[in-house]
């Protein structure tokens, strides 16, 4: 008998941030203590199909530092819902679905989990969605009177000439546009001009329907990792030194370029401040398990302003909620094996709620 908990690992993904979770599933399968745990490494390719990650599977055996730099979301081609409850059945079962962005990221293979009812790392449903939809997240933390950076959000059908030239007049040039719906700041761009703004537009609405439109902030960037349930816990702060003009896919996870200062030169007061700052925007975005809390800091204006919510960071080698949570002493295996555990205790809360 084989009583280690069955850990699935799905990675790949249809969403323009495919690689990065390729990226990602290898530095976590690494972390992962095989005596605990059996693995079922998942790959899904672009065009959505699932597969059995056999090299995966192959490199694991042969020991982690068998696995390469990035995995491939190749295989064996398996249906999700029969595999899942086979692996539920089988005995004790958790997911970790190291998908980033849409169709992974923002509740729908969360959707899939809970229906089949399987715990799984990361926020539910609507944590997810939520998180993953910038202009809706920001409507949310606009309620509660979290301080954010002044905003338009449109559809495509309103994204007129006439009332892109009123938005750059509202929020001033320069701005930044993004998809309001992706992360790692893939469709992101920054415009100066209004010929700028209308391309920064098109090249954004190539990835979501929506657009996000914000004012260009002048100040430092202030990461903080946030881990827990009902009773989240704020890591210390971290900065980002941005290597281009600003934080970019490529200086996120190409060419390392950015300076990581961990933890961020703040004051105590400060780094108090944005602890806690964070710690009420995940819990009113309703999120669990982890997420990373992005804010701007004006030291001479507004202070610390909102900037988005990533419910599932990246966790390669440079990446920052590891890296902050290291700091903060609790090492990638142990941050790996809190993750589950946290699953295993929302699952059970849920089922403890859910009439049948």
């Amino acid at each position: 008998m084989d009583d280690r908990v069955n850990l699935i690992v799905i990675f790949g993904g249809q969403s323009a941030e495919h690689d990065v979770s390729c990226v990602t599933a290898t530095h976590v399968l690494r972390a992962v203590d095989q005596t605990r745990y059996r693995i079922t490494p998942i790959g899904i390719n672009r065009d959505g199909q699932w597969q059995l990650a056999t090299a995966a599977l192959a490199a694991l055996a042969a020991g982690p530092a068998a696995l390469p730099d990035r995995l491939e979301a190749t295989g064996e081609e398996l249906s999700p819902t029969p595999m899942l409850t086979a692996a539920a059945s089988a005995g004790p079962v958790v997911v970790i679905p190291l998908l980033h962005g849409p169709l992974g990221e923002d509740g729908t293979v969360q959707g899939l989990l809970e229906l089949m009812d399987v715990p799984y790392v990361g926020s539910g449903v609507l944590g997810s969605a939520v998180g993953m939809d910038k202009a809706l997240a920001k409507e949310v933390l606009g309620f509660h009177g979290i301080a954010q950076a002044r905003w338009v959000s449109l559809r495509e059908h309103e994204l007129t000439p006439t009332r892109l030239v009123a938005i750059a007049d509202e929020l001033g040039l320069p701005v930044f546009v993004k998809p309001s719906n992706m992360g790692s700041s893939v469709g992101v761009s920054k415009a100066s001009t209004i010929e700028e703004l209308q391309a920064s537009v098109e090249h954004a609405l190539s990835y979501d329907e929506w657009v996000v439109i914000e004012e260009a902030i002048v100040g430092r960037e202030i990461e903080v990792a946030v881990l827990g349930n009902l009773d989240p816990q704020a890591s210390a702060p971290g900065e980002i030194v941005p290597g281009k003009d600003f934080y970019d896919y490529e200086d996120k996870y190409l060419a390392d370029g950015a300076q990581l200062l961990i933890p961020a030169p703040l004051t105590e007061a400060q780094s108090t401040e944005v602890r806690a700052r964070a710690v009420q925007v995940y819990q009113a975005l309703r999120c669990e398990g982890l997420a990373r809390v992005d804010f701007f800091f004006e030291e001479s204006a507004r202070g610390f302003l909102i900037n988005e919510v990533n419910t599932m960071p990246g966790f390669t080698p440079i990446s920052m909620y590891p890296k902050m949570w290291q700091h903060s002493g609790l090492a990638y295996p142990e941050l790996v094996d809190r993750l589950i555990d946290l699953a295993f205790e929302r699952h059970d809360r849920r089922r403890r709620n859910t009439k049948r």
